[in-house]
């Protein structure tokens, strides 16, 4: 199979290369067009994988800037479920068939896919997403598959018009009320804490610290919250190159990766160096004090706004995790040595991060202090007791009372 790959760069769509599967198994091939290699601005859309040179590069799986582009589990089930209902054709037998099957209008990044010369973008949805008032259908269509109720009018519903992105949590794309793309986050029948609340809460904090987030809101709805994130990857009806930690640093499946290994894919390929390694261990400092459990390095992704150079993104998927539920739960590590991550930790890699000792424990302080007043943070926010005792243990830890000792 052959696979024309674009992107949407300086106002235009732009053929990259092709991309090539052979068969059932997963190993693909990838060739940049001469067009693209001659071209004055272009650049890598995968540096680490796929190097701007010509010539055929091969994989044993699907490179990781592509895979970026497609769902994860949530979005797997979809369409899973959708084949066996008729309402998808074609059932995937590799990764790059979960990657077409998501609609091209809400697919993250600005990577666009096609058969040939002439195709339509794959795959076409309708084009109109679903405004935010429509969230309680939305919500009703993601309970259905949970109870394996669905029919095949919620798959194309939530597949059509609400693409499914990457997570395990229920999802689906929206259109903002100012035009712009947003995602919804569901919950689950099967939740013992609102997760939409805990999510919202921490990037409050996370913003309050001085950390760059995603723009996001609750939407309470009957007993349900939901959380609605704006997307980054688009401005003003244009798409924004993505690539994900994971990708940048062309880590194999199941390889964790580590902060310290990040600072250093932000010296390779940084825009803002200096900025953005400071913003990291802000980040990270901040996941330890608020038990983002949920850190690894597709939750980091990087926006391409200087051709061949990328930025960090707005901080996305940032969820707070209580202590009983941290169980068989591995946080990135600080460094490549992969001990257990502690405060001390933090302050001695911050050179690393282009930090004095002294600059460090100045920007702990201060994320400490937030973290610290989390509960009223989350009272201005209209949360419940109930959704804030859930979450006590997420910021009442030992990390906080660790900073305590540094500051």
């Amino acid at each position: 199979m052959s696979i024309e790959v674009h992107i949407e760069w300086e106002r235009t769509t732009q053929l990259v290369g092709r991309l090539y599967s052979a068969g059932r198994g997963q190993a693909v091939s990838f060739e940049y067009s001469a067009e693209w290699l001659a071209g004055q601005s272009t650049f890598a859309i995968d540096p680490t994988s796929i190097p701007m040179q010509r010539g055929m590069m091969h994989s044993p799986v699907l490179f990781g800037a592509i895979q970026d582009c497609g769902p994860d589990r949530w979005g797997k089930i979809l369409i899973e479920r959708a084949v066996r209902k008729g309402v998808l054709e074609q059932r995937p037998f590799q990764e790059i068939d979960y990657v077409l099957a998501l609609d091209d209008n809400s697919r993250i990044g600005a990577l666009r896919f096609r058969r040939g010369d002439g195709e339509a973008f794959l795959a076409q949805g309708p084009g109109k997403l679903p405004p935010v008032v429509q969230l309680p259908a939305l919500l009703r269509a993601t309970e259905a598959i949970h109870s394996e109720t669905e029919t095949a009018k919620d798959l194309r519903f939530l597949l059509g018009q609400g693409s499914p992105l990457g997570g395990a949590r229920p999802k689906s794309a929206v259109a903002m009320p100012d035009g712009s793309l947003g995602i919804a986050k569901f919950p689950k029948p099967d939740d013992v804490r609102d997760i939409a609340a805990g999510e919202i809460l921490a990037l409050s904090l996370a913003r309050a610290s001085g950390i760059r987030t995603a723009d996001h809101q609750l939407v309470p709805m009957g007993g349900h919250a939901v959380a609605v994130i704006k997307r980054f990857d688009r401005e003003q009806g244009c798409r924004i190159p993505f690539i994900s930690a994971s990708s940048l640093l062309g880590l194999p499946i199941g390889e964790a990766g580590s902060y310290t290994m990040l600072a250093d894919a932000i010296r390779q390929f940084g825009d803002d160096v200096s900025g953005d390694l400071r913003e990291l261990w802000r980040r990270m400092v901040f996941s330890l004090l608020a038990s983002n459990y949920d850190d690894h390095l597709r939750n980091h992704g990087f926006l391409m706004h200087r051709s061949g150079r990328w930025s960090l993104s707005p901080a996305y998927d940032v969820n707070p995790v209580p202590e009983i539920e941290r169980a068989g739960i591995n946080k990135t590590s600080i460094s490549e040595d992969g001990n257990e991550p502690s405060i001390e930790l933090a302050i001695k890699a911050s050179p690393r991060f282009g930090l004095k000792a002294d600059e460090a424990v100045r920007i702990l302080h201060e994320i400490m202090i937030v973290v610290q007043n989390w509960r009223e943070l989350g009272q201005r926010l209209h949360l419940n007791a109930s959704q804030l005792n859930a979450y006590a243990s997420a910021f009442e830890n030992d990390f906080v009372k660790e900073a305590q000792e540094h500051v």
